[in-house]
């Protein structure tokens, strides 16, 4: 929301709150599923487009053995590796789909401590 970068602990775990504004990660109870939801959707295009486009440059001589080491290379790394992209991609979908309340920043951030 205010655009502070250090947001994580660790690679793999948001700070319960901003250290900037106070917004809470955790808005709701069980939110954190549309994170795991994006991971999936983007990891499984990723996989489309190297199966898709590994088939169609190796038209004629498609060397299953490559794509499939590609493939598995996609689906074993890159969700691992977007994580914390899926985390704060997912917070900022929220945010857009539910605006922040009064109660889940700290009014002190915002001009004349006036709220949202």
């Amino acid at each position: 929301m205010c655009g502070e970068t250090r947001v994580t602990r660790g690679y793999f775990r948001l700070k319960p709150a901003c250290p900037r504004c106070g917004l809470r990660f955790t808005r709701l109870e069980g939110q954190w599923s549309g994170d795991i939801g994006i991971n999936t959707i983007v990891t499984f295009t990723l996989l489309y487009v190297v199966l898709l486009g590994g088939t169609l440059l190796m038209w004629g001589d498609v060397r299953v053995g490559l794509l499939a080491a590609l493939s598995a290379a996609v689906v074993l790394v890159f969700p691992v590796l977007f994580v914390p992209f899926a985390k704060t991609l997912w917070l900022a979908i929220d945010l857009a789909m539910r605006p922040v309340q009064a109660d889940e920043i700290d009014a002190a951030w915002f001009p004349g401590g006036a709220g949202p």
